[in-house]
């Protein structure tokens, strides 16, 4: 597992069984959004330095660092590794960049402050729209938008259910997650969480949803089925990112410096691994998430 510590402009590789950092790797200032694909490579959004920065998982090694001329901060990755989406903070758009040359191949118009973008195994993109209290929804292949959901106010995190019948939406102003149908494109419903929420994660198997809650220090726990919360878990201080992996959830706490580890049996925290300052987004490669889907019921 990796976490991206923006003010270290580091990423740090976890082993998770024994909760140690294994590797850091200097990836220069600010690295703010974090993707995978499904060759191992890491990607790397770097918005007040205007690059995109690729990471060999396997080695450590930095292979790339793409300039953009805009604030790159959304962002998501073709599972091939040919391309790789970024949402312009500034500009309202989500351009399509090539991994070989870096190159802009195309751009598609979305709401303001493109904050998050995750790219569905059917070829559709989705973009919170930030600014705009909407969910865009991009067909990658047109690079056209093809629909827009209302959600909440300040929509931030966005996460898939395994199956990707569904989308959760963390919305940041109005405490709240969003659940959207993607087949019909409408919301399903909204379930209030905590303050500040800024992070959204399921777990293996799709019968929880974990969100973070930036002002509150904690994770809330919502019951996919019934869409009701159910627990609220303590964790460090502003907690942003949170991924999950097997039976645990990672979550990166900005201020705390440091992951807290959460064992999804007993919904509690387990254990803490100190990482660079100020820690905001997680991941892991898409062949690990693979193999973990396969193993955990």
């Amino acid at each position: 597992m990796f976490v991206a510590s923006q003010d270290a402009g580091q990423l740090a590789r976890i082993e998770t069984g024994a909760n140690t950092v294994t590797a850091t790797i200097d990836v220069q200032a600010g690295p703010a959004a974090l993707a995978t694909d499904a060759q191992g490579r890491i990607y790397l959004s770097h918005p007040d330095h205007h690059a995109v920065t690729i990471v060999d998982a396997g080695t450590g090694r930095v292979l790339k660092r793409l300039p953009y001329a805009g604030q790159a901060f959304g962002i998501a990755a073709d599972p091939d590794g040919r391309f790789v989406y970024v949402g312009d903070w500034k500009a309202g758009h989500v351009v399509r960049l090539s991994t070989e040359t870096g190159a802009v191949e195309a751009t598609v118009a979305v709401g303001k402050d493109p904050a998050n973008l995750v790219l569905d195994r059917a070829g559709r993109l989705w973009v919170a729209d930030r600014e705009s209290h909407q969910v865009s929804v991009v067909d990658v292949a047109r690079m056209e938008r093809i629909g827009t959901i209302p959600v909440g106010e300040a929509p931030f995190a966005l996460g898939l259910s395994p199956s990707q019948d569904r989308l959760y939406v963390a919305n940041a102003r109005s405490n709240d997650l969003s659940v959207v149908d993607t087949a019909t494109l409408k919301p399903l419903a909204t379930v209030p969480v905590g303050a500040m929420p800024y992070g959204v994660a399921t777990s293996a198997d799709g019968s929880r949803v974990l969100v973070t809650n930036q002002h509150a220090g904690t994770v809330s726990v919502v019951d996919a089925a019934s869409l009701k919360l159910t627990d609220i878990l303590k964790v460090g201080r502003y907690p942003e990112g949170i991924v999950v992996s097997g039976p645990r959830a990672y979550v990166a706490n900005w201020f705390s410096e440091d992951v807290s580890v959460i064992d999804l049996a007993t919904l509690s925290e387990t254990a803490r691994i100190h990482v660079g300052e100020g820690p905001r987004a997680l991941g892991v490669t898409q062949a690990d998430r693979s193999r973990q889907s396969e193993a955990v019921p």
